[in-house]
């Protein structure tokens, strides 16, 4: 399988091309603002060849030269659920450890890992009753 490409953003893998118009949703979610004004940084990956990966097979197809902290899939559960949970992978302290987080939170979860202001446990730790986390 070919390798993910190297980007400064955190890359956001479509796994999942069963609903077109809930990838639509997920993109616009993301690429809009918080009511403070805050964006994910990142970049998405629109390509068959990723369908099915799974948070293992993923970690093990990124370049070398990617450093950001987190690596996020947008899979089945993610395009079948109103809230478009994807599934956040961390690369760094517990690497290949995961959290759910509702589209419209994800540029909480990149933000505060890019810069170190946080640690993936807190966003672990703040989930609600589903394991999805929804914001603080």
């Amino acid at each position: 399988m070919k390798q993910l490409p190297s980007t400064l953003e955190a890359l956001v893998v479509r796994t999942d091309f069963s609903a077109d118009g809930a990838w639509d949703a997920l993109r616009a979610a993301l690429y809009s603002p918080s009511k403070d004004g805050f964006l994910a940084n990142v970049a998405l990956v629109d390509d068959r060849r990723y369908e099915g990966v799974t948070p293992e097979q993923a970690i093990d197809l990124i370049h070398p030269a990617y450093r950001h902290p987190l690596l996020v899939l947008a899979d089945s559960a993610a395009v079948t659920s109103a809230d478009l949970p994807l599934l956040v992978v961390d690369l760094r302290g517990g690497r290949g450890r995961c959290v759910r987080v509702v589209a419209a939170e994800l540029w909480s979860i990149e933000n505060n890992l890019s810069g170190a202001n946080m640690d993936f446990g807190e966003f672990v730790g703040a989930v609600d009753d589903d394991g999805v986390f929804r914001g603080f």
